[in-house]
Formats: structure tokens, C-alpha cells, sequence
């Protein structure tokens, strides 16, 4: 088994390959037409200080981050909050991070607002930045192999069904994928889904806060995606099951539909979930044995992958981030803190900006225009 090791950009995660390009697409088409962009999104973690490293101090870009008060590591936090560049707006919502993503969609489904102040994204229902990421797949396979004849499973720790919706463009595209494995945590509604058909959000009560936080996720955006293609394209009843359907019964079923066997057979999903302790069992077991440290999200998906092991098909694991960001299970892991590169050095106590709000649409309009005024 493989990990691919996609976090050494500068906020130490998988997100900062796609959101630099991004960064430098914004500012040159924005440049061009002489226009602004005004981004919002959510974080559960990782894509809020990979979108603001990308676009601090880009000309014509402001960048509205939602996040949940509270419910990421002190790392994580102070990387996004002590950035005090004027085009960096951090907002702690106090919810969790579903009700961050909720807010980020009700914004951009109201058009006159959005278009008159010139509202975008950079979480993964951006399209371009989750094509950015169909990349990883790519090189993960040619550095697996040594033949166009040999075929890789990648297994993917996934909250918001990014990243592994980008290996499923990928498969699509042709590159030959045996299994993408989801590897989920307590928060286990994707791999609910691929062992039953069933695919059932929980609540903000029902959402278990967990020692891999970027993965704290019931309601994945791009599983829409996906299965607009699992149900054949046909966008009349993918709206019916993410609207009426989720907004009344908070699910729906496709366990007796012929074409949810197609998940595995044709798409080649596969998943499973890891708790608190596997992840621990899973950090201990990688430093003890293979000298390496790994992050809680990575040690899921070690932990899952093992579990779909197959002769003659190399498995690769994508690492989400580096250790040190979630330095405290690495010390109930293993007793010491991971590696700190130089430049983050004392972040926890720089100065911090954060506006804290309630959950509420309205508050994170009044805040947006306010700033562009």
C-alpha cells in the first residue's frame, strides 16, 4: 500500500495544490475584465486556509471564510484567524459545519444578491478546483506503476465527497481505477449509503464532533454529483431526491433501484468507516512500523484501505494533511508532538480577527455588503 502525499503547499494540506492555481486563475480573468469577486465559502478545516493563503493580497478578490465556532484544532484555527490581510474576512458560525455549507448555498441561490456583489466559491462545488484535483489521481497512478496494463484502488478519507468525486471524473475519464474507497468517520453517512442504498443526512445535533474534524460532514455536496451519474443523468429526479425528498424525510433510498448496484459494479465505490481508537491504532501502528507520522483524516483512510486490499492492484491512500495540524491525537497517539515546519512557529499566539455569528442567512449578507460598501 501507497500514501500519496499531497501536503506540502503552504497551509500543509491536499487542498493547497488545487487552490493555488485557482488563486492565480482569480486574479489574471479578474484583471483582465477589470471586474471584483467577492468568494464565500465553508470550512470543516482545510479548504479555509488553503482559499485564503491562495487569494491574501490578490488584486480585485475579498474572501468571505464561514466556519464552525469552536470545532477545529487550535492549528487550524489560528492559520485562518491570524491572517490580518484586508481582503480576509473569517465568520465562526456557531453551528457546525453543515449549517456553514447551508448558509454558503442560500447566499448563492439568491441571484439578485449574488449578482450584486459579485458572489463566487472555492469549496468543491467550484468546478474548477475540483477539476484540479482529478491531477493527484493521475500522478498517484504513474508513480504506482510500471505499465499501462496494471490497474490502482485509491481509497480517500471523505466528509464533502470532493476528492473522491474528482477520482470518480478521473475513472470516468479513463484512467483505470479498480475501487475508489470512501473512508468515512463516526460521521458515517457516505459509507451508509454505499453499504445500503440508503443515504441519510443527521442534524446539527446528531453531527459527533471527532478527532478528524475535517471529515464532521452529513450533507456532501458533491454526492450530487455523483449520483447524477449513478441514476443516468436524469436531473429531474436527482432534484426530487435532493429536494423534496431530503428537505421532508431528511433521506431518501435507492437500495432497491437496480441501477444502486452500479455504485461497485460500474463505478467502483466501495467504503468503510474508522473510529477514535482506529485512528489511534492506525498512527501507532504507521510510526511504530514504518517510522511515519500521519494525520487522524490519513489514518482513516489507512485503516479502511487495508481492508480492500487486493493482490496484483497497488492501493493508494491520499494524505490529507500534515500531523502537526492535529497535533493533540498525535500526542494521545504517540506520546510527542509531529514535526512543526519553521514557518508556523508560535501561531497560536499571533493576533486573531473572526467575527462570531449566529447561524442566520441574513447576518452573513448584512456582514458581506457592510464590507464591500
Amino acid at each position: 500500500m501507497h500514501i500519496e502525499a499531497l501536503s506540502n503547499g503552504p497551509t500543509l494540506a491536499f487542498k493547497d495544490m488545487a487552490m493555488q492555481l485557482l488563486g492565480h486563475l482569480f486574479e489574471y480573468e479578474l484583471s483582465r475584465r477589470g471586474e471584483e469577486l467577492n468568494i464565500l465559502g465553508a470550512t470543516s478545516g482545510d479548504t479555509g486556509s488553503a482559499a485564503e493563503y491562495a487569494m491574501r493580497g490578490k488584486q480585485g478578490v475579498r474572501v468571505f471564510m464561514t466556519s464552525p465556532h469552536g470545532r477545529m484544532s487550535p492549528f487550524q484555527q489560528a492559520q485562518m484567524f491570524s491572517l490580518l490581510d484586508p481582503n480576509i474576512h473569517n465568520i465562526a458560525i456557531e453551528g457546525v459545519f453543515d449549517d456553514c455549507q447551508d448558509i454558503v448555498k442560500a447566499v448563492s441561490n439568491d441571484l439578485e444578491f449574488k449578482r450584486r456583489y459579485r458572489i463566487g466559491t472555492v469549496n468543491s462545488i467550484n468546478w474548477a478546483r475540483l477539476l484540479a484535483q482529478v491531477v493527484y489521481y493521475f500522478a498517484g497512478y504513474f508513480q504506482a506503476t510500471s505499465g499501462s496494463d496494471q490497474r490502482v484502488s485509491f481509497c480517500v478519507p471523505s466528509g464533502n465527497f470532493g476528492n473522491v468525486c474528482a477520482g470518480h471524473v478521473a475513472r470516468q475519464m479513463g484512467l483505470p481505477i479498480e475501487q475508489l474507497v470512501v473512508a468515512t468517520n463516526e460521521n458515517d453517512v457516505l459509507d451508509e449509503f454505499f453499504r445500503t442504498g440508503i443515504y441519510r443526512v443527521r442534524g446539527s445535533s446528531d453531527t459527533f464532533e471527532t478527532s478528524s474534524p475535517s471529515m464532521d460532514i452529513s450533507k456532501a455536496s458533491n454526492f450530487e454529483r455523483f449520483i447524477f451519474d449513478l441514476l443516468g443523468r436524469d436531473a429531474t429526479r436527482v432534484a426530487q431526491l435532493f429536494g423534496p425528498a431530503l428537505s421532508q424525510k431528511g433521506m431518501f433510498d435507492l437500495s432497491a433501484d437496480p441501477l444502486f448496484a452500479q455504485a461497485r459494479t460500474r463505478y467502483g465505490f466501495a467504503s468503510g468507516r474508522s473510529t477514535h481508537a482506529n485512528r489511534l491504532e492506525t498512527i501507532r501502528d504507521c510510526a511504530q512500523r514504518l517510522g511515519q507520522m500521519i494525520d487522524p483524516h490519513t489514518a482513516d483512510a489507512v485503516k479502511v484501505a487495508r481492508e480492500y486490499l487486493k493482490p496484483g492492484v497497488a492501493m493508494i491512500a491520499l494524505e490529507t494533511a500534515l500531523p502537526i495540524k492535529f497535533a493533540a491525537t498525535l500526542v494521545e497517539a504517540l506520546g510527542q508532538e509531529p514535526h512543526r515546519p519553521a514557518a508556523f512557529n508560535g501561531i497560536e499566539e499571533k493576533p486573531k480577527r473572526v467575527q462570531v455569528m449566529p447561524v442566520s442567512v441574513q447576518q452573513v449578507k448584512d456582514y458581506i455588503a457592510k464590507q464591500c460598501a
